[in-house]
């Protein structure tokens, strides 16, 4: 299954002008524009993922934010440690690699869902805790008062790393207006308001989680970087990548690659997106691990003298911690809707959490 390549500019043209309310959009967007937020909503749906093209996330910014990256993870491990935020759960700062255990080593009902999956598409069984470190920055406003300080923490900032903020933020602030442009408009296809799912995202612990594998240690085929799981957020938006590896999972289970055409961003749904919408799109599974094209990729880089460092350029949109994660407009009267009982994100982000180990 290939997914197709929605190009935002046209939506992008006339999102402010429109009117809440869905009976009115249609109108003022036209079939066309309709139809492209009918087919970002079918895709994240049927996918659990979509591919865009956003004119204001350009290829060259995605570049220059992975060679900072490089730079950063290529220092000593002792440079690094100070950024460590275990009091946080890690949701600020790093998380140094063999700290973040997948989701799949602990939940057996994963383990019996992947067996159950046509040999071709199972993933591959990690053997411990990730071998991938991640870099948690906080992008965007956080509320004054909140009963979840350790999930909205402010950003951490490397010493004497020189454009780390300037850097960080500007790729940051791009790759949440991308996700806000796609959850508006599959927020239309949905037949909701547009604001449905934007208006929740306002002052969420939205973080950019560049993550860094050391292939030089870890470069051998069949490694696990990152094992099998879904993310707990809301949507989560990968640049590209220097170096292949994330395959992930489409709703019938069928496995592929992640692959991000140049110039593009590949968009997948988390647990909140599942929640809001009671299970009618699902969170997307995914893990990443060196693969015969990331093997060739690594010569490749030798020859060229480049980082053997794959930085993935990946920001975690999320839902506001207060607010209320339950099934939306006509997504309450499905008959999965009671799978959803009303949580605050914040809530159920903690409950995630600690389903998995995070060694201090």
């Amino acid at each position: 299954m290939e997914l197709k390549v929605i190009d935002l500019k046209a939506y992008l043209a006339v999102m402010d002008k429109l009117d809440g309310e869905p009976s009115k959009i249609t109108e003022q967007l036209g079939p066309e524009l309709t139809r492209l937020c009918k087919e970002v909503a079918s895709s994240l749906r049927e996918a659990g993922a979509v591919v865009v093209r956003d004119p204001r996330c350009s290829e060259e910014e995605n570049e220059k934010f992975i060679e900072m990256m490089e730079r950063y993870y290529e220092s000593p491990v002792e440079y690094k440690r100070p950024q460590e935020r275990p009091d946080f759960h890690y949701q600020v700062g790093i998380t140094p690699e063999k700290v973040e255990v997948p989701r799949f080593l602990v939940d057996e009902k994963m383990q019996e869902k992947a067996k159950a999956l046509p040999k071709e598409s199972q993933p591959a069984t990690p053997v411990g805790s990730d071998l991938k470190w991640r870099y948690m920055w906080s992008v965007g406003p956080r509320p004054s008062k909140t009963r979840f300080k350790e999930l909205n923490g402010g950003p951490v900032i490397p010493e004497s790393f020189p454009g780390w903020t300037e850097t960080m933020n500007s790729w940051g602030y791009k790759m949440i207006a991308a996700t806000e442009v796609v959850a508006e408009m599959a927020a239309i296809g949905f037949g909701l308001p547009k604001d449905a799912f934007t208006s929740l995202m306002k002052q969420g612990p939205h973080v950019l989680g560049p993550t860094g594998s050391d292939l030089q240690s870890y470069g051998q085929e069949g490694t696990v970087l990152a094992g099998y799981h879904y993310d707990t957020n809301f949507l989560t938006i990968h640049g590209r990548c220097r170096f292949p590896g994330l395959n992930i999972w489409v709703k019938n289970g069928q496995k592929v690659e992640g692959s991000v055409p140049e110039g593009c961003l590949l968009i997948q749904t988390g647990k909140e997106m599942e929640y809001l919408t009671a299970g009618d799109c699902i969170a997307g599974m995914h893990e990443v691990v060196v693969t015969e094209k990331t093997t060739e990729a690594i010569k490749q880089a030798l020859e060229q003298n480049r980082s053997l460092w794959r930085v993935s350029s990946t920001l975690f949109a999320h839902i506001a911690s207060e607010a209320v994660l339950k099934p939306l407009g006509h997504f309450a009267e499905s008959p999965l809707a009671s799978n959803y009982p009303p949580i605050s994100a914040g809530e159920f982000t903690n409950q995630e959490l600690s389903a998995i180990s995070l060694k201090g």
